[in-house]
């Protein structure tokens, strides 16, 4: 018997979805809403809007915003700190996979105590978190509808991926308006990062039906708007879009799991203090390269949602085209970048690799890798 599961938080979508904040957290039993973002958004004006909404609908709110790009756990603890000060009984993220992923954290730590590192890996949070509203004003980590949340651990340099449903938001409000104050950067990187986790839970060993046809439709919203999405930061048809690719990679990943790119990804960004997406965008096609040969018809479908014609070409062809298809998008959005460029040197493979071996994402790689063959795909991204 072929039994899996499939879980996804509430999902309300579309421009103009923000002014459901405040009835939302009111369902969820709230009276005082703790506020994750960080300064970027704050400046662009989201937190002050969300925050209106919530006191609309009667709800106090404290905000914290003391994290950076790759959260790390020292700022968990702050928040949690916070948190815990401030009589707050459910806690909301304004903002990227960053402040999803410390909301994330500090709701754990809250509940559960201890430090995060215990709760590394698969299925070790016991006791349920407080109430959980996502709203992302990035199309890419997908964090809002995900069991993941992912935190450097400053001891050790690297990335810590924390995987558990009870991580699953209860709420996710994904509104598109929130995506035209990115940078040119920024929605080229994050898109990147969607497009990865749709093209490796797509190939997941875990992959099923219902996470494929998300993972497919993530693949071909992407390839149709992300290079305009980019081009023209003011393009609601193309932003509208891009939520919604990042919205079904992210439902893909959270039941599909990843693959060895985020295993690798992970040791470079906690390393580096990198921006995620574009650490992808390096290691990507050479991780595709590697799997290529456990399954080439899924790959040719790859091909096919990102715009590739494969009709005449044998499997190996056509499965091919796949990562022609992405070198192309990565040349197009100007990351098409090798590690070297960020600061990776021959010297850190090893360390890179044995951490990767580590990674719970690697687990769901569609083939087993040896720590040769990690070192082997680190020096082809260089």
């Amino acid at each position: 018997m072929n039994i899996s599961k499939f879980v996804t938080p509430e999902i309300i979508f579309g421009c103009g979805s923000l002014s459901q904040i405040g009835g939302s957290a009111l369902r969820l039993g709230a009276t005082k809403v703790f506020v994750v973002s960080d300064a970027g958004v704050i400046k662009a004006g989201w937190v002050d809007i969300a925050i209106d909404y919530l006191r609309q609908a009667g709800l106090e709110s404290e905000t914290f915003s003391a994290l950076t790009t790759n959260p790390k756990d020292n700022e968990v603890d702050e928040g949690l700190a916070q948190y815990l000060q401030s009589g707050c009984d459910a806690i909301i993220a304004v903002g990227g996979g960053s402040p999803t992923d410390v909301a994330k954290s500090v709701a754990i730590l809250a509940t559960n105590g201890g430090e995060l590192q215990q709760y590394e890996g698969i299925n070790h949070i016991v006791r349920p978190l407080p109430p959980m509203i996502m709203v992302p004003t990035t199309a890419g980590a997908g964090s809002e509808v995900s069991q993941f949340t992912i935190i450097v651990d400053t001891a050790r340099k690297l990335k810590m991926s924390i995987i558990s449903k009870s991580l699953v938001p209860d709420i996710a409000i994904v509104d598109p308006e929130l995506l035209r104050t990115k940078d040119r950067l920024l929605a080229a990187a994050t898109g990147v990062d969607a497009l990865t986790h749709g093209i490796e839970s797509y190939v997941s060993l875990a992959a099923t039906p219902l996470t494929d046809i998300h993972a497919l439709n993530a693949m071909r919203l992407i390839s149709a708007n992300l290079r305009r999405a980019v081009d023209n930061r003011d393009d609601i048809e193309a932003n509208t879009n891009m939520a919604m690719a990042s919205l079904s990679a992210g439902i893909a990943f959270s039941n599909a799991i990843l693959g060895a790119t985020h295993a690798m990804t992970h040791q470079v960004d906690g390393l580096l203090d990198h921006h995620h997406g574009e650490t992808n965008a390096s290691i990507l096609p050479h991780v595709m390269e590697f799997n290529l040969s456990t399954n080439p018809h899924k790959f040719a479908i790859i091909a096919n949602a990102l715009g590739k014609d494969t009709r005449g070409l044998d499997s190996s062809a056509a499965a091919a085209q796949s990562i022609e298809a992405v070198n192309q998008i990565l040349e197009d959005v100007g990351l098409a970048k090798g590690l070297a460029e960020f600061g990776i040197k021959e010297e850190m493979i090893n360390s890179l690799s044995k951490n990767a071996l580590n990674d719970a994402c690697l687990v769901t790689n569609p083939r087993e890798a040896s720590l040769e063959e990690i070192e082997a795909i680190f020096r082809r991204a260089l």
